[in-house]
């Protein structure tokens, strides 16, 4: 047994769902923000939406095995022979991680929960190991994700509202367009979520579906949800109005669905993938109170899986709302059409990306996803103030958070046994 006190392990749960209530009140944004910022759902749908998608994602597929150090953006060895060292140390990175996340949140600043908790642990790694103990490399792929990411959901972003802009808003008919175009775009949409779902979802669950298996099975769903799309809109929309503005009220409708289905979606691969930033040290700390030793990846306890997927939905009710306003409301206005652009593109190109092997952040790519939507109705739809605050808070996230777990770390060494 180490020679830490067992308030230690206490302040190391509440650290946990600490960071897990940060993380639901600045990511889930992710998921529900243009979905609220165009109206398609109230607030309080979004809340229930995402408790229900981003609990089940979290508990049912949730990462069964864990990294200890998120990333292996710090090498281990350096903490081998000083467990008591690496316990202080990731109880340090989830408190430093949870407070920046706390203060970007309190601003309104959708920033990476990923790019917290690494920033909190390489602050702590240059502490203890120096510079030698930072696996830079690792790091810098890090760093290429603020440009790769938000420029590949921008592109994504612009190319699929523009090519809704084109062919269904600004035709003579968009009620007729629309049942033209809808079961085409349904296909696509399908096929990149039952694939993503497949490809990064299930793995946990001990269902690691072959690649080209998972494309095969997602290309007969798409081809499915195209056909069952052509005859949904045959009946939804057989009375085309008269008026210009009552056949963009429905088209918008039509949208709405496609919108909140697909927010679903990334609520439950956020739920799934994020969770590990607020479990993952304290299951290291959990692994060893229990052996004594370190391991680079543990099991993660059922409760524990519980208590990260419970800390993001009460994250998500209570301050939910500050950074689902900054993505929904402040960088460009939004409607079904645009935040279904912005939803569908950031799916896209996080599963593309992913498959390449780019580093990408989901907070970065949605909001570039956004800016590109913006982009495609001119620089002028743009709130360029709120875009400069944002990426101001993306650069100073890593030195910030992990300045403050230095902090905090000597802070708890002075007053541990």
């Amino acid at each position: 047994m180490l020679g830490l006190e067992a308030w230690v392990f206490w302040v190391a749960i509440a650290a946990c769902g600490y960071m897990a209530w940060n993380i639901g009140a600045n990511d889930v944004a992710n998921a529900m923000g243009t979905s609220v910022g165009s109206h398609a759902i109230t607030m309080k749908q979004a809340v229930l939406l995402a408790a229900v998608f981003e609990f089940a994602g979290a508990f049912l597929v949730g990462g069964h095995v864990t990294n200890t150090v998120r990333k292996g953006i710090v090498s281990t060895e350096v903490f081998q022979s000083s467990p008591e060292v690496f316990v202080l140390g990731m109880l340090s990175a989830l408190l430093a991680a949870g407070v920046w996340l706390n203060l970007a949140t309190f601003l309104g600043l959708p920033v990476s929960t990923t790019h917290s908790i690494i920033g909190s642990i390489v602050g702590f790694g240059l502490l203890v190991g120096g510079v030698s103990a930072i696996h830079w490399g690792k790091l810098l792929s890090v760093v290429m994700s603020w440009v790769i990411s938000p420029l590949c959901g921008g592109l994504m972003g612009w190319a699929t509202f523009t090519f809704i802009k084109r062919t269904v808003l600004t035709s003579w008919n968009p009620v007729r367009a629309a049942r033209k175009i809808v079961p085409i775009l349904i296909f696509p949409v399908a096929t990149i979520l039952v694939l993503s779902m497949l490809y990064k979802g299930l793995k946990n669950l001990k269902l690691d579906v072959p690649f080209n298996q998972a494309l095969v099975i997602a290309l007969l769903v798409g081809v499915l949800a195209h056909f069952a799309m052509r005859i949904i809109l045959a009946y939804k929309l057989k009375d085309i109005p008269r008026k210009r503005t009552d056949a963009f009220v429905q088209v918008e409708k039509i949208f709405a669905y496609l919108q909140i289905g697909t927010a679903c979606y990334v609520a439950f691969a956020h739920g799934a993938n994020d969770v590990a930033n607020a479990i993952g040290p304290f299951a290291a700390i959990v692994s060893v109170f229990k052996s004594g030793d370190l391991a680079m990846k543990v099991p993660v306890p059922l409760w524990v899986l519980a208590l990260g997927g419970a800390g993001i939905v009460v994250g998500l009710g209570t301050w939910g709302y500050k950074v689902i306003e900054t993505i929904g409301k402040k960088i460009t206005s939004m409607t079904p059409s645009r935040g279904f652009s912005a939803e569908f593109a950031t799916a896209t190109t996080v599963l593309v990306c992913s498959k390449l092997g780019l580093p990408v952040s989901t907070s970065h790519t949605l909001v570039g996803s956004v800016i590109g939507v913006g982009l495609a109705r001119g620089m002028a739809a743009l709130n360029l103030r709120v875009i400069r605050s944002i990426v101001n808070s993306w650069i100073i996230t890593i030195p910030a958070a992990g300045i403050l777990t230095i902090l905090i770390y000597l802070a708890l060494k002075a007053v541990a046994p």
